[in-house]
């Protein structure tokens, strides 16, 4: 779905800005009292947000940068340069075992098998009557190692999902499962000079990395960083994750970059980019009351892969034609 956007000003934030009305403690961010809604947390790079005069807002249970400079100068620093966002927020669930395979299969959309080792896959979990759980990542480093990285806001709900489809169809296999979203870090950099920007920075080939494929190796001494060829802007970049265990080398990574010339970039400019290139987002594009037909997500959506959770569902709504479709507009004036 092509978009242009012709006008990034702050009317652009549909719903990265929405802020739940509930009582909460207050702290004070930017000069500004914000609800605490409990603990926030905090990733490892939230100092150096606030020194960077970052605008930060509650997403996901983290305290996260909306915008630095602005959202319109950051969208086309992605366009045009390099751009860098803190996603340390997102969720990572580690999938091990012989049969570990054959559980995702169950629990996704897309054809796992067709996900060989060192490469990454878009994906989906749906509920029985075929509506959209989360969509997620998954990264095959093994056909025994998986990791499967979902949405923010959604890490709870789809950590409960998944262990209670293990322990009701998998309870005698062997699969190990792992919530490990709060000891990873994610820091995405993207844009047509991002992989030369990084190349000073590692003795990893990043040319040599096919699209939507991954290595792991040294980043700023860092060691064994996972650097994936996947992103949300539509350009061309890279996804590093970092144990939060080495936060200092996190902060390394963060710093270094900038340093080299990339602009640090907030959760705006990740909305306004992947909106432009017609990604979708889970809560304002798709939820559990609709499908991935309708949300367009048809080519993910392999019925002939095996069974798994919502396949009679969806293959029945596609055999009658009759679902809504999500439609993309192009805005040809400002």
């Amino acid at each position: 779905m092509p978009h242009k956007i012709q006008n990034l000003g702050s009317s652009s934030l549909i719903h990265v800005l929405e802020v739940p009305s509930r009582a909460a403690e207050f702290v004070i961010v930017d000069n500004r009292k914000m609800p605490t809604f409990g603990a926030m947390k905090k990733t490892p790079l939230y100092d150096h947000h606030q020194e960077l005069g970052a605008r930060c807002i509650e997403f996901g249970g983290y305290l996260m940068p909306v915008s630095y400079e602005g959202i319109k100068q950051e969208h086309h620093a992605v366009r045009t340069g390099s751009g860098l966002f803190d996603v340390s927020h997102m969720g990572e669930f580690f999938v091990t075992g012989k049969d570990a395979a054959s559980f995702l299969q169950m629990l996704l959309i897309n054809d796992v098998d067709a996900c060989p080792p060192g490469k990454a896959q878009y994906t989906a979990m749906c509920q029985e009557d075929g509506g959209v759980l989360d969509d997620c990542l998954i990264y095959c480093r093994s056909v025994e190692e998986w990791l499967m990285v979902v949405n923010a806001a959604n890490v709870e709900k789809d950590w409960a999902w998944v262990t209670q489809l293990k322990e009701a169809r998998f309870a005698e296999a062997d699969v190990q499962l792992e919530n490990r979203s709060d000891h990873m870090g994610l820091l995405v950099l993207q844009g047509p000079s991002s992989l030369n920007l990084l190349k000073p920075f590692t003795e990893v080939g990043l040319d040599a990395i096919p699209f939507y494929a991954f290595t792991q190796g040294p980043v700023c001494g860092v060691p064994d960083v996972w650097i994936a060829t996947t992103g949300y802007t539509g350009e061309k970049g890279v996804e590093l994750y970092i144990p939060t265990d080495q936060a200092e080398g996190i902060r390394a990574i963060w710093t270094a970059l900038l340093d080299a010339g990339a602009v640090p970039c907030g959760l705006g400019a990740r909305d306004t980019l992947r909106l432009e290139k017609g990604f979708n987002l889970y809560g304002q594009d798709m939820d559990e009351t609709v499908s991935p037909l309708e949300a367009r997500m048809g080519w993910v959506t392999k019925l002939d892969a095996g069974p798994f959770v919502g396949k009679e569902a969806i293959a029945s709504q596609k055999e009658s034609g009759e679902y809504r479709r999500l439609i993309g507009f192009v805005m040809d004036e400002p």
